[in-house]
């Protein structure tokens, strides 16, 4: 049996984003069934991406997991990461709660915020790692691993599926 410190290491940041996005999705890509590249937005997000924040290195990833857009070293440790729209806001912040996360207990590392910049409507949100997030954290991850050990959850139709990668593969 794993103990709850290898089942962290086991989940991805993505997941923890997907798993407020789309259960389904979440199965899927957990399951390496992964559209994405084939995604006009997608491509959109990383052209955003590479256009941003461009004297700042890109693209740092821990334990092949977690990987942030880039990262500033100050009083504290900036995680950063980049979005084209808050449209999944609520995706966004705990995928970057999770980072923060999986930075204290797996690394050591309590020192650090969490900013989600929104280049093209010039805006930031700050987020810190508290008790209570820990703890949604930690329900979060249990909550994945049990959908990901059952059957594909049946899609639910909503109105950001037409722009999924996967709408075919669920609805057509």
């Amino acid at each position: 049996m794993l103990s709850d410190s290898e089942k962290h290491l086991k989940i991805m940041g993505t997941q923890i984003n997907y798993y407020f996005i789309c259960k389904t999705k979440l199965w899927l890509f957990s399951h390496h069934i992964q559209m994405e590249q084939e995604s006009e937005l997608v491509s959109m997000g990383k052209m955003l991406h590479e256009d941003s924040y461009k004297r700042d290195k890109k693209d740092q990833t821990i334990d092949n997991l977690i990987s942030f857009d880039f990262v500033r070293k100050g009083d504290l440790l900036e995680i950063h990461e980049v979005k084209k729209s808050r449209k999944m806001s609520k995706a966004h912040q705990y995928q970057l709660l999770y980072y923060l996360y999986y930075l204290k207990k797996e690394k050591g590392i309590a020192d650090a915020v969490g900013i989600i910049d929104y280049p093209k409507i010039r805006r930031r949100e700050t987020f810190k790692l508290d008790d209570r997030n820990e703890i949604e954290i930690e329900n979060i991850v249990k909550r994945i691993g049990n959908i990901l050990s059952d059957q594909m959850p049946v899609p639910e139709k909503r109105p950001a599926c037409r722009q999924c990668a996967y709408y075919e593969l669920c609805f057509v």
